[in-house]
Order: C-alpha cells, then structure tokens, then sequence
C-alpha cells in the first residue's frame, strides 16, 4: 500500500535490530506509537498482534466476555483473515461452513450467524435473538468484487447494534487506504472495536486492536472477576519493539495525511481512466474505487452484496485479462481485479496501465 521498501520504515528496521528483536517488555517507542495510533485513527486502548486474523479473534473473546453471548454476526462474502468464525456463508438463507475449509470439523453456524451485507432488517432479527456479541463488519467489502455500503447502512447498523445491546468491530484491514484515519475517521464511523493490520507497519508483520474507553473499562471489570488462568489473547512475540519501530516510522513519515491524499488523486485518475475505457468498448463492466482502492468488476453494477459479488466474477475472462496486462508490462493483484497507488506510484505508471486495459479490451470486445 505505501510502496515496497518505504526509506523511513527500512531506516527504523535497522536502527532497532541492532538494539534486540525482542525483549518481552515494553519499551519507551510504545507509548510513542500508542500516541501515533490515536492521532491517526482516533481514541482506543491498543494492543498489539502478528496478524489481523489474531487482532480479530482476540476482539471476539472481549465481546463474548462483556456481553455474555456466543455468537458473532458477519457478512456473506466478508473478509476477516482466517478467523474460523467467519468462514461460513449463506446456504439457502441459512448459516453453514464455507465449502472446501480444511480439516473443519465443527459446525460454524454454533458461533456464527451470517447476513447479507447491506441487508439491515435481517440484521435486526439477527440482533432481535439475543445471541449476538458483536457484529464483525469491514466498512466495504473487499474480498471478493468490491461492494460499497448502501447511504445509511452504517449509522443504522451503529444504531441496531447499540439497541440490542451488541458491539460493533470494523475490521481496517483492508479499507485503511480510504484516507487518513482509514474509512472509520474519513466517514465518521463509531466502532466499539477497532482493528487493523497488513500495511499499518509498512509491511512488517503487525496489527492491533483497539477498545473505546467505555469498553476497555467494562473488560477491566470482567477481568478482575473472572477466575485465574489463561486470558487466550497475546502472543509471545506480539507487541516486540521492532513492530513498534516499523509502526512508529510508518505512522509519522509514510501514512501521512498528504501521503494519502497523493495516493487518492492517483487512484482517481486510475479509476477515471479505466472507467473511459469500459466505456468506449461498449463493456458491461464496472469500476469502484474507495480511496487509493480501486478495482474493475467484469458485471454491470453497483453490487449490493455479497451472493451478487460472488456471481460477478468470471474467471477465465479475468485470468485472460491479467495475463495480458502482464504481457504488456503490467502486473495487478493476481487474485483479485484489485489495483492499489502507492505514495510512489507515478502518473505515468498510471497511465500506461490505463493503456494496457485499453488495448486488452479491444482485444476482448473486438467485433471482427
């Protein structure tokens, strides 16, 4: 997201490692990243783990251990990691085990209800039962063909979840190039969890969750209760001083406001520029873009949700297409139709490859 060997981040690197990898303890750059954190995306109690994957589920037990409640709701399609929770999908409108999950033995739908994003009644009944802990949402979904939130999805969503008593955790990981602050702070999202992972270290392997004030307060109480032993949350290498370094220098020298900005008015251009080519072959495609976040969609849109996002992708034509980028000289996300600017991405990197999907669909769409 902010380029591959960000120069403030490799310096940092550096200048740790010949300090110690690990020590086990805090060190003074923790509470420098901490204050980071919370200038960028805004008031939260932090910790620190390997992967968005562990920040997620560690977020689930502070929910099912506040709330007293067993299941979490997520949404058909969604992106969370590997977070056994939420591997499951729609099945005839019920909850089941996404097909193909590797030595799964447990039935998901015990800890799991899931809707269809943008669906907000079947939210409230979800919510209406009383089993929800938390609902576990990315602001748009992204791991599949993007889909966008429908105008007042989310502050009907904070406003179900308050009513019936559930958290609210949105999941960054993916959105965090909207802009400063990632999409929660650009759109003013009130999340009672917050989490964060991939690039927020400028690629060394971090992420983090955050609690409200309100909510750390409430697992204090909780945890001063319940009976001695094992907390399941942490890891023995999480929260190590190199990750703070990485953090602190990404934070402060590379996700910067401008950065960003820069990185928004490439990937406008990107989308603007794939979008007239779409066009001017007479394609039945779609571009979405939110922030630096952009992606070509091979179905007419908008996407609602996502059994519409699943039924978009096509496959071999997106295999031909990738692969003719790439014999033209440029190289996407080779799982996905998925295009992210850099702070270092050039205008003319831009525009070549806005040329390259020009020819590749006059290639696809030729009428000889």
């Amino acid at each position: 997201m902010f380029g591959h060997p960000p120069p403030a981040v490799a310096r940092a690197i550096k200048a740790q490692a010949g300090r110690g990898l690990t020590y086990m303890l805090p060190n003074e750059a923790a509470h420098a990243a901490g204050r980071a954190l919370t200038d960028s995306f805004g008031s939260f109690l932090w910790q620190v783990a390997t992967t968005a994957t562990d920040a997620n589920r560690f977020a689930l037990r502070v929910a099912r251990a506040v709330t007293n409640r067993p299941k979490v709701l997520v949404f058909n399609g969604c992106y969370h990691g590997t977070v056994d929770d939420a591997m499951v999908c729609l099945d005839n409108g019920r909850t089941a085990n996404r097909p193909g999950l590797v030595g799964q033995i447990t039935d998901l739908s015990a800890l799991a209800t899931v809707v269809e994003f943008n669906d907000l009644a079947a939210v409230e009944a979800a919510l209406a039962t009383g089993e929800i802990a938390a609902v576990l949402t990315e602001p748009v979904m992204t791991n599949s063909c993007m889909v966008l939130p429908e105008p007042g999805f989310h502050a009907e969503l904070r406003n179900l979840t308050r009513t019936h008593g559930a958290l609210l955790i949105i999941d960054e990981t993916h959105t965090q190039s909207t802009g400063h602050g990632g999409y929660t702070k650009t759109f003013g999202l009130d999340p009672d969890i917050f989490v964060i992972g991939k690039c927020v270290a400028g690629g060394l392997p971090t992420a983090l969750w955050g609690l409200r004030p309100d909510l750390a307060t409430r697992f204090a109480t909780y945890n001063a209760t319940r009976p001695p032993g094992h907390s399941g949350m942490g890891t023995t290498l999480s929260a190590n001083p190199l990750q703070f370094a990485a953090l602190l220098a990404t934070l402060t020298q590379v996700a910067t406001p401008t950065a960003l900005a820069k990185m928004e008015r490439g990937a406008q251009r990107l989308a603007t520029g794939l979008s007239c080519a779409i066009a001017a072959h007479g394609a039945p495609w779609h571009v979405v873009r939110v922030g630096a976040r952009v992606e070509f969609i091979c179905a007419p849109g908008p996407l609602r949700n996502g059994f519409e996002a699943a039924r978009a992708h096509a496959p071999e034509v997106e295999a031909v297409t990738h692969l003719a980028l790439l014999n033209r000289g440029s190289l996407i996300a080779p799982f996905h139709n998925m295009m992210l600017v850099s702070p270092v991405t050039t205008r003319a990197q831009i525009d070549r490859l806005v040329a390259n999907f020009h020819a590749v669909l006059g290639m696809l769409f030729s009428k000889d």
